[in-house]
């Protein structure tokens, strides 16, 4: 009976210690700050974008505390060339940081920073001071990845959507052939490939299958984003 009931015990303190660990791996993850999510909205029809596609390209290159996403929008296809990557569902996310007061317009390039201040991206000393200002994000609950996709902690802040951003790492040259920056060879980076709503958030744990690009060379982001157009409370690349 005493061998049993020491091995129980050890047992015990063993399942006991395993679930403080998990309960302190649950907390480290909450607590660690997320990265800065730099947000650039631009078109190869912009002729004012290449500087801001350049700062952008090079947060990508240099920095791991920095997710940075290329939009490209489309309402500058009308100006004789139509952007290779633009999608509507791009300039509608855009379009709602203006609606929900997060930004002060919708124009060309435009960066919005952890969904909370838009800026001019084309002046790099601006934009580090910004990123710099802003910081990484904190406080929100924990995105886990796992074999099927993501869980998203308890915590507060509720609701909030669920994105999943598709996007590609390599640097893409693209030729303009026409437009404002007709002749140009336009070099993008973290260009979005695919943008989606995955579920809703309301403070309670929440699994979300998220699948891996068909192109392997292709990487995904998660974004917990209040409200469309609001602040961003999480983010994690997968």
């Amino acid at each position: 009976m005493q061998k049993f009931g020491l091995c129980a015990a050890i047992v015990l303190t063993s399942a006991c210690s395993e679930a403080r660990d998990g309960i302190g791996e649950a907390k480290a993850q909450a607590l660690a700050p997320g990265p800065i999510v730099v947000e650039l909205f631009q078109s190869q029809g912009c002729s004012s974008c290449p500087p801001a596609n350049a700062n952008v390209n090079a947060l990508a290159a240099a920095r791991s505390d920095v997710l940075a996403l290329s939009y490209a929008v489309t309402y500058w296809d009308k100006l004789g060339w139509k952007d290779t990557f633009a999608q509507p569902a791009f300039t509608e996310r855009q379009r709602a940081y203006r609606r929900s007061g997060q930004s002060d317009g919708v124009y060309t390039p435009q960066v919005v920073i952890n969904g909370r201040k838009a800026l001019v991206g084309a002046n790099r000393g601006s934009l580090n001071s910004a990123i710099a200002g802003i910081g990484p994000l904190r406080g929100g609950p924990a995105i886990v990845r796992d074999a099927a996709g993501v869980t998203i902690g308890a915590g507060q802040g509720g609701p909030a959507t669920v994105l999943v951003v598709t996007y590609d790492p390599r640097v893409r040259a693209v030729p303009v052939k026409a437009g404002e920056n007709g002749g140009r060879t336009l070099p993008h980076r973290n260009i979005v490939i695919g943008l989606r709503e995955a579920g809703v958030w309301n403070g309670k744990a929440l699994h979300v299958a998220v699948n891996a690009p068909k192109d392997p060379a292709l990487r995904t982001a998660v974004l917990l984003q209040k409200g469309a157009g609001g602040p961003l409370l999480a983010a994690t690349r997968l």
